[in-house]
């Protein structure tokens, strides 16, 4: 099986804010090649790194917006998010957990840090991410998929030096706990140092590994340290990743959709006609209420 090297790897850009509640890093799309188009399905990556944030009495967040035609995946590695939505989705995502938004036809959505865990802060860390959706499902109705972390299916690293946990698609016979729209793999590597594991994906996959925690050499040659994005070359299939110092890290591999992408703010179609039908029904108040 042919290795599949590291293209790029990528230092996290100056963080922004979105709302007051979520400080990140967006590594999709961003100024080098890593565009809504080549990254497909992923279209956005925002990397909230670890950010203490103050006691508040009034939660910090994002208030009611809307999305269509894609789904949001937030993982969150430290902190609380309350959250809902207008399809009556909604709780609490709390340390470990994956939110999994289909917003599909039109959703209204709001996210706030969890009541009980503002008044006391404390460090916060998330990922969120935007995949797309095939043309054939951006009319579906909205769902959503809350997943627990101890609802996350594992696979144990040899020696007791860590686990792969398998949010969405399939690690070495065990399959992931999210259903997907199209193909897409997205582990939690949790390892300590020493441990040396092999990943493997069809050589046309869209492949990303994000370090959230420690360091890691892959193939033996490449170092990627914390905060920093390794871009897969689409070229060969399985690589290694040997922890040099005690590690999270995110790795998604998806199969390109390959249609055209129509993109304006929160919404995500195939074309300009769409767009401005996306836009007309949030107006006209068809994403319902919230």
């Amino acid at each position: 099986m042919k290795t599949r090297n590291v293209e790029l790897v990528v230092s996290p850009r100056e963080p922004h804010f979105v709302g007051d509640g979520f400080r990140v890093h967006n590594f999709i799309p961003s100024v080098n090649r890593m565009d809504m188009k080549s990254m497909d399905p992923f279209i956005m990556l925002d990397y909230n790194s670890k950010y203490n944030f103050p006691p508040s009495e009034i939660p910090r967040g994002v208030g009611v917006h809307p999305h269509k035609g894609f789904e949001t995946v937030t993982i969150a590695y430290q902190g609380r998010v309350e959250h809902g939505d207008s399809s009556g989705g909604g709780g609490i995502i709390g340390q470990g957990d994956v939110q999994w938004m289909t917003a599909a036809s039109g959703v209204l959505h709001k996210e706030f840090h969890e009541t009980e865990w503002s008044k006391t802060g404390g460090i916060f860390q998330m990922v969120q991410l935007w995949v797309n959706l095939p043309a054939v499902a951006k009319k579906n109705n909205a769902k959503y998929q809350a997943i627990k972390n101890e609802e996350i299916s594992r696979f144990n690293l040899a020696d007791g030096l860590g686990e792969v946990e398998i949010i969405a698609g399939n690690y070495h016979g065990i399959e992931g706990s999210a259903s997907t729209f199209s193909p897409i793999h997205m582990f939690n590597l949790k390892a300590k140092m020493g441990a040396n594991t092999e990943f493997s994906f069809p050589e046309h996959y869209t492949t990303l590994v994000l370090v959230l925690e420690g360091e890691i050499i892959i193939n033996d040659k490449e170092n990627v340290t914390t905060d920093h994005l390794a871009l897969m070359e689409k070229n060969g299939e399985s690589f290694t990743i040997k922890v040099s110092e005690d590690a999270v890290v995110l790795i998604l591999s998806g199969e390109p959709i390959n249609e055209p992408i129509a993109h304006y703010g929160p919404f995500v179609m195939n074309t300009q006609e769409e767009l401005v039908e996306a836009i007309n029904d949030f107006n006209s108040g068809k994403f319902g209420k919230l």
